[in-house]
């Protein structure tokens, strides 16, 4: 009866490896797809899904489970990536991302993906659903965590303000959100060129935003496995209020010509380039086809 299982940073960052090889393969394949949120949330994943999470792969609708809701769902490929290495499906599944009838589908569907806890897309409905995961569990006295990953960009929906006030007003210390803080939201320019681009929200005002609505705010480098780990700790040890993670990631990251360039919010590469990024990734070490 799997539920966490204890890697080292090191062995963590080498799956974020793997998925992030997995990522591109599927995008190709698809013709279609997002790549820079996904790798700006790879590391992330595999910490929560290979350490934290308290889960059974296989038996992913068992009660007592802790839940995750990606609620920038137009990542999913990141998501079924890090489901796929760690058993939820095989892994060659991957290649039919997006395609019709696949289990797999551009965001993420509760009713047919074993592992997803609740279905996103819309910006911002997948934290309002997380928090009903929460509110539902304490009135059922289930002691299990709910985790919610949104984007910076996301934060600009009313509706995550909106619950982030409810998530405060009922001290819902069985949640945990993460903004995936890359700060290279893919709308927001008032021109052509990145000079002319809407300034985005810095690490300290997004912080204050969260805490102004009563949230305990914590801060980390995304990519910093190890960190992130220790943060996640400290934030399942705050009693009486929810919990948001500010987690300062890189668009991108890991392949040097996307990391911080917004046209990879969605993008499917050229042979050229994915060739590339393969060689970058490393995926001659395994995890790449």
């Amino acid at each position: 009866m799997t539920q966490t299982i204890a890697k080292s940073p090191e062995e963590l960052a080498d799956i974020a490896r793997q998925a992030r090889i997995r990522i591109l393969e599927a995008v190709a394949h698809a013709k279609g797809g997002h790549v820079g949120g996904p790798y700006s949330a790879a590391d992330m994943l595999a910490a929560l899904y290979f350490n934290v999470l308290k889960i059974r792969p296989e038996e992913p609708d068992w009660p007592d489970r802790d839940r995750f809701v990606l609620s920038k769902g137009h990542s999913s490929i990141a998501l079924y990536s890090v489901l796929a290495l760690r058993g939820y499906f095989p892994v060659e599944e991957l290649q039919t991302f997006d395609a019709i009838n696949s289990r797999l589908q551009g965001h993420p569907d509760m009713t047919i993906t074993p592992g997803i806890d609740m279905s996103s897309g819309s910006l911002g409905l997948g934290f309002a659903g997380a928090l009903g995961i929460a509110l539902g569990a304490r009135a059922q006295r289930r002691d299990f965590t709910t985790y919610v990953m949104l984007g910076d960009g996301e934060c600009n929906e009313g509706v995550v303000w909106e619950g982030a006030h409810v998530g405060a007003r009922y001290g819902l210390d069985n949640l945990i959100a993460i903004v995936d803080h890359n700060k290279l939201q893919q709308f927001g320019w008032r021109g052509e060129t990145t000079s002319e681009r809407t300034t985005p929200y810095t690490g300290s005002q997004l912080a204050d935003r969260w805490r102004a609505f009563g949230w305990h705010v914590l801060e980390v480098d995304g990519h910093d496995i190890a960190a992130f780990l220790d943060t996640i700790d400290e934030a399942r040890a705050v009693v009486g209020t929810p919990v948001a993670i500010i987690a300062h990631t890189i668009k991108g990251k890991g392949v040097s010509y996307m990391e911080g360039d917004y046209t990879w919010h969605s993008k499917v590469p050229t042979d050229e380039q994915f060739a590339l990024a393969m060689q970058e990734l490393g995926a001659e070490k395994g995890g790449g086809q």
